[in-house]
């Protein structure tokens, strides 16, 4: 899948129009976390080095539905990558519309100009043809680098495209650079750890990674639904009756291909769902009636450690446990710690994983961090990104 790079657009002397994503944290009009900011300042600093004429940022925050809402205004975001940048970054009022075109006309060389939020317009997430033309007229050049909403085919990340050159920002080639292969040709031997709460959200991954992995790790919530596949007791478990057969035939499956499934032999568990439940370990892989799993045991830690540790490449997909919860997220540190080790590629997928590798502060040791949670599942699942699609050859 190549992507249009950023580096082979001329943008001498050009307006560029860049579809960022800052959907950011917010506290009392503050941002939290710019994560996402400093994402994007390799492909703005690359657009202003270059010459460009002005930069013109895009994107959304929260979900405002089509109206307009102070409390989700871009105007916070504008004011961190100011500081970020160094240089003073305009706000826009709108995003499209006579004030909007009058202050893109009279920009600076070298200007950048934040654009309001675009789900202010219900055309937006319509992907309006008409919207999609006028964020068009606003640039002679478009640079998409929101990964984390290339999923959706929206006016200012598919629509868009249609009607100027189209490129792909750093981050966006970033990520395709890495997740690409784990389709296709990983380095061998490819661990895959998949967790979370539900076997539904993840199935079309397991099932897309499958024919690569050698081991294929499952954690979290989903895995009493294969244990109990498996015909072990789970207890008051999680799980879901309706992906029992589903959970069957991807155990059979692996067993034709070879591929080992890695499920917990060991819990903890509680008597109940609360972050305050006192934490009991099971040293067995049965459950007994009245409790109910909430993370990984030690021996299945270890089981797990070594699992990562000869392995050539890792993606993570999901948390082992109840990370939320103090008492039941030491499975989950205890894996992101191997997969920081790991001498292999490492790759973070998904906005939980991604949330325990910045909780544990590990992320820095990780090959790559995907800043986005629907866009990674979608891509590894094989799916086409219609934001990535539209920057196509």
């Amino acid at each position: 899948m190549a992507v249009k790079s950023i580096t082979s657009a001329d943008v001498n002397g050009k307006r560029v129009l860049v579809r960022v994503d800052f959907n950011v944290p917010l506290k009392d009009g503050v941002v939290t976390d710019d994560t996402r900011i400093k994402a994007a300042l390799p492909t703005i600093e690359y657009l202003l080095k270059n010459n460009a004429a002005s930069v013109i940022l895009m994107s959304h925050l929260g979900r405002p539905k089509g109206q307009r809402a102070p409390e989700f205004s871009l105007k916070p975001t504008a004011e961190r990558l100011s500081e970020l940048l160094g240089r003073p970054v305009r706000m826009a009022p709108d995003v499209v519309g006579p004030e909007v075109e009058q202050m893109v006309g009279e920009l600076g060389h070298g200007e950048v100009l934040m654009l309001e939020n675009v789900r202010f317009h219900k055309e937006e997430t319509d992907n309006d043809a008409e919207f999609s033309e006028k964020l068009a007229a606003l640039a002679d050049v478009y640079v998409n680098d929101a990964f984390g909403s290339a999923h959706r085919a929206h006016a200012s990340t598919e629509g868009v495209a249609h009607h100027v050159p189209a490129y792909a920002g750093f981050l966006i080639e970033k990520e395709v650079r890495f997740f690409e292969p784990l389709l296709k040709n990983p380095e061998q031997p490819m661990v895959a750890i998949i967790g979370g709460a539900k076997v539904s959200s993840k199935i079309g991954v397991l099932e897309s990674l499958l024919p690569n992995c050698a081991s294929l790790i499952i954690g979290g919530g989903m895995a009493y639904t294969f244990l109990k596949a498996q015909g072990h007791e789970i207890g008051k478990s999680l799980f879901e009756e309706e992906y029992l057969e589903t959970a069957k035939s991807l155990l059979s499956a692996a067993e034709e291909k070879g591929v080992e499934i890695v499920l917990p032999i060991d819990h903890l568990v509680a008597s109940e769902f609360d972050e305050n439940a006192t934490p009991e370990l099971v040293d067995s892989i049965e459950i007994s009636a009245d409790k109910l799993g909430m993370d990984i045991g030690p021996k299945t830690v270890a089981k797990l450690k070594e699992i990562i540790r000869s392995a050539k490449t890792v993606v993570w997909n999901g948390p082992m446990g109840v990370f939320e919860f103090e008492p039941f997220a030491g499975g989950t540190l205890q894996i992101a710690k191997a997969v920081a080790e790991c001498p292999g590629t490492t790759i973070v997928g998904g906005g939980d994983s991604v949330a325990a590798a910045n909780k544990f502060q590990l992320a820095e040791r990780m090959d790559h961090v995907s800043t986005g949670g629907g866009a990674s599942l979608e891509f590894l699942e094989g799916r086409t990104l219609p934001g990535i699609a539209a920057l196509q050859e």
